[in-house]
């Protein structure tokens, strides 16, 4: 009897030898991979990562759709080694003699090693991390909006080549997700030129002439009519002596300008989301493209105007705002002419700045001032040297010009009004004007 049972305890106590060698062998695959709905393998990993994925036959040929994802190598006959590199999935192909499998592997961006820096850094909250293949997903409560926004900026820095959704919501909620921006673009130009110059003219029949220094336009002398003068610009104090046939002409102006712009946009953007406003235009600029017999011109266009663009970041009662406001002018005495076209400069004053704000708060963007001073003198030399008569051979002209720019921002935390909030429509006190009354048919006419 005791025989026996020593006879039968054999094969029992192999059999669970045989099972306890098998199991490290059989439970790692069973932990990596997964049946998905093609009926496919799925292989999970980690960024940065590494695992062997065993086949029940010799591997000859592998193949993976995309190596930036993951990447394969055989390392044995029966055993691949797949390395995670980024998020996302790839197929992973294997050929034997007459056998062939397809996986899809899967490479998650390091979950796990975020959430332990967020329980390492924020003791106590209640963050959650969830992945996917093209988004980072914060979940869960925190205690304020400095632990929101520091935890956004975490996963922002930590996955780069993903998009993260902050859903983290504080104790009293997030009551709006939507930002109102109230913006004021002011702009004050002032302008003076100055102008002071002289030319003189000769018509005697033995000697015609002039003499000027070329700074401002000057009489020209008339072909059609004998020793006749044409005038550019009659704002000049002009003299003539018909009998010695001298003349001068003096000119003499003195300009100012005042030149003043307010925009206000308003704009609503949603929470991380940017929004943009242009008031202006768009002027044409021509583009050269191919050469020789090939060559042709095409027209791109440039904005100008008053442009804004800000993405506010919502956390409870703060924003978070993101603003960069420009306002750009055409100069064409500094453009170019090219192939006959006029093509105009641009002063451009831009700002760009980061900053937070409770509802209904206002920031300024000031100091955007631009002085300019410029002097342009000429003279005929020798001649403009000689006392007293000198100073009718020169010629000057003074310009200056003061631009300040005023930028006022305010945003506000757009929220649903209740069916007893909505103001009533504005209505005129009286009755609104009866309808026209149709003519009479005068007496003996037939009415239509």
């Amino acid at each position: 009897m005791n025989a026996r049972v020593s006879v039968l305890s054999r094969p029992i106590l192999g059999a669970v030898l045989l099972v306890g060698v098998l199991c490290p062998i059989v439970a790692p695959m069973a932990a990596q991979t997964a049946t998905d709905g093609n009926n496919f393998e799925r292989v999970v990993l980690t960024a940065g990562r590494s695992t062997v994925l065993s086949t029940m036959f010799d591997v000859k040929r592998i193949a993976v759709t995309n190596p930036a994802v993951a990447d394969a190598v055989v390392v044995q006959p029966r055993e691949v080694l797949i390395d995670g590199k980024s998020s996302g999935t790839v197929s992973l192909i294997v050929w034997g003699a007459t056998e062939r499998k397809q996986y899809d592997v899967v490479v998650d961006q390091g979950v796990s090693a975020l959430q332990q820096t967020f329980q390492k850094l924020f003791p106590g909250e209640d963050i959650r991390v969830a992945m996917n293949d093209e988004s980072l997903i914060l979940t869960g409560h925190v205690s304020s909006n400095a632990v929101m926004l520091r935890a956004g900026e975490i996963a922002t820095r930590t996955s780069s080549k993903v998009a993260v959704i902050n859903m983290l919501e504080l104790p009293g909620g997030n009551v709006s997700q939507q930002v109102m921006l109230q913006v004021r673009i002011a702009e004050v130009n002032r302008k003076a030129m100055q102008e002071l110059g002289a030319s003189l003219i000769s018509t005697r029949p033995t000697a015609t002439g002039r003499t000027t220094t070329q700074q401002f336009a000057a009489p020209d002398f008339d072909d059609a009519t004998a020793g006749g003068l044409k005038f550019t610009d009659f704002l000049n104090l002009f003299f003539f002596n018909r009998k010695e046939g001298l003349g001068a002409v003096v000119k003499a102006l003195e300009q100012k300008g005042l030149f003043q712009s307010l925009a206000e946009p308003n704009l609503i953007a949603y929470n991380g989301q940017e929004a943009s406003f242009l008031a202006g235009g768009e002027f044409p600029i021509p583009v050269v493209q191919g050469s020789g017999l090939t060559a042709a011109v095409t027209i791109l266009f440039k904005e100008f105007g008053v442009k804004l663009k800000f993405t506010p970041t919502i956390a409870g009662d703060v924003i978070r705002l993101k603003v960069k406001p420009e306002v750009s002018s055409l100069d064409f005495n500094n453009g170019i002419t090219l192939d006959g076209f006029r093509i105009p400069a641009l002063i451009t004053r831009r700002a760009e700045t980061d900053v937070e704000l409770r509802d209904g708060q206002s920031f300024a963007i000031g100091g955007l001032l631009n002085n300019l001073s410029q002097d342009d003198t000429a003279n005929i030399p020798f001649l403009s040297k000689i006392p007293i008569i000198g100073s009718v051979f020169k010629s000057k002209a003074e310009r200056m010009e003061r631009t300040e720019l005023m930028v006022l921002v305010t945003p506000r935390l757009v929220k649903p009004l209740d069916p007893d909030e909505v103001p009533p429509l504005p209505t005129q006190p009286k009755k609104f004007l009866p309808p026209p009354t149709p003519p009479k048919p005068a007496d003996g006419a037939q009415q239509q």
